[in-house]
């Protein structure tokens, strides 16, 4: 029979380590204890190791003092025009007085939970579909706002609330893409068709261009070679001018007789039946006469010719020298063309100095500004006035 002292030790030690494992807790960091005594709050314990009076006291409530998110399933919301809008939604909220916490409301979460859903109908209620999708961060504010309010009595505050998507109907939805892709279709055609009229207006501007560069090299080239088909038939007029000077001059000199003219006669003769057109061709009456003269009194006549030329009446027309003549006419031309070089120089450093001292005082050129309003656009592309083509008739 077993000694009863023994069996009472043996109890009063396992009562004694029940009492001290019971009397024992460890609280971890960030977390409170909710400490009852015979079912009443008695304190709050911090993180650490803390001894309680056994079977008296008990640590009812362990509470996370960190930022907890509790996500919520989507809840069905109407909106202001009768849509079905399913809403997604997260809380970010922490508890910052354990007592009010563990005593004021039964299940916090779950009280969260029903409050967030019922704001949620009261707010989407008063906007219609398009308000509801494009007023996320309004509906954010207006829900924390509510919430904090509520959850302020149960020792819990919230500290952000987000809206994870708002599902509108299929059928609202498909609407949505169409009216989104005929928005995407609208711009680009849009964009399309100002990038043509861009490239049309650039292709028209720089035809104009071309058209008016091309028209004014045909012109000048035009006015140039009139200017060459003037100067060629001046001079060719003039070389046959000094020509007929010098036949003049040399037929009068040499004093002509009816003998010379019967021999010209004759020398005519064989040009009049050149050509194959020519089927019939006259010989003039004076002819006889003249051949009937010439045989006798062509002796005669000569010896007359000779002894009666008198060479101190024939005069020698002047040279023509045409090069000197081409080269007077392009040297006036060059010093033309350096002038006007230069008169457009001294223009633009003058506009440039205009330019710089506007620049200095902020203020238009009021002068320049009504030459631009009048000027003709076309008088640039206009040729100078051209040159005196006979510089060498003012040497002369």
């Amino acid at each position: 029979m077993p000694d009863p002292f023994l069996i009472i030790v043996i109890l009063l030690a396992v009562v004694a380590v029940v009492a001290l494992g019971l009397s024992v807790r460890v609280i971890q960091q960030m977390q409170v204890g909710i400490v009852q005594r015979l079912g009443k709050f008695n304190r709050e314990i911090g993180p650490g190791l803390h001894l309680i009076v056994p079977f008296i006291d008990r640590v009812a409530y362990t509470m996370d003092m960190r930022e907890a998110v509790v996500p919520f399933p989507p809840q069905g919301v109407i909106t202001e025009d009768n849509l079905m809008v399913g809403i997604d939604s997260v809380i970010y909220y922490q508890i910052v007085d354990p007592k009010r916490a563990a005593y004021e409301a039964q299940n916090y979460i779950q009280a969260i939970e029903q409050l967030t859903m019922t704001t949620l109908r009261n707010i989407i209620g008063g906007m219609d579909l398009e308000q509801t999708l494009t007023s996320r961060e309004e509906i954010n504010q207006k829900l924390r706002a509510v919430l904090d309010e509520a959850t302020g009595k149960w020792g819990i505050k919230v500290n952000r609330v987000e809206l994870r998507s708002i599902e509108p109907p299929a059928t609202i939805r498909d609407a949505m893409e169409k009216g989104a892709r005929a928005e995407r279709e609208k711009r680009a055609q849009i964009l399309l068709a100002e990038g043509q009229r861009q490239s049309q207006i650039l292709s028209a501007s720089g035809d104009r261009e071309s058209s008016i560069l091309r028209a004014q090299g045909e012109r000048e080239s035009q006015v140039l070679r009139a200017q060459a088909d003037r100067q060629a038939s001046m001079l060719r007029a003039e070389g046959e001018a000094q020509a007929i000077t010098t036949v003049f001059h040399a037929i009068h000199a040499a004093e002509p007789d009816q003998a010379l003219l019967s021999y010209q006669y004759l020398q005519m003769l064989p040009k009049l039946a050149t050509g194959d057109a020519n089927k019939v061709w006259i010989i003039p009456s004076e002819l006889n006469d003249a051949l009937k003269g010439l045989g006798g009194n062509l002796g005669e006549v000569a010896g007359k010719a000779l002894a009666g030329v008198d060479p101190s009446k024939f005069e020698a027309p002047k040279k023509v020298d045409v090069f000197a003549e081409i080269e007077a006419s392009k040297k006036a031309e060059e010093a033309k063309s350096q002038a006007s070089v230069e008169q457009a120089i001294a223009e633009a450093q003058k506009l440039e100095a205009g330019k710089a001292a506007r620049l200095s005082t902020g203020q238009p050129n009021p002068e320049l500004t009504a030459q631009r309003e009048v000027v003709d656009p076309v008088a640039d592309l206009l040729p100078d006035a051209q040159p005196d083509p006979e510089p060498w008739r003012d040497e002369e």
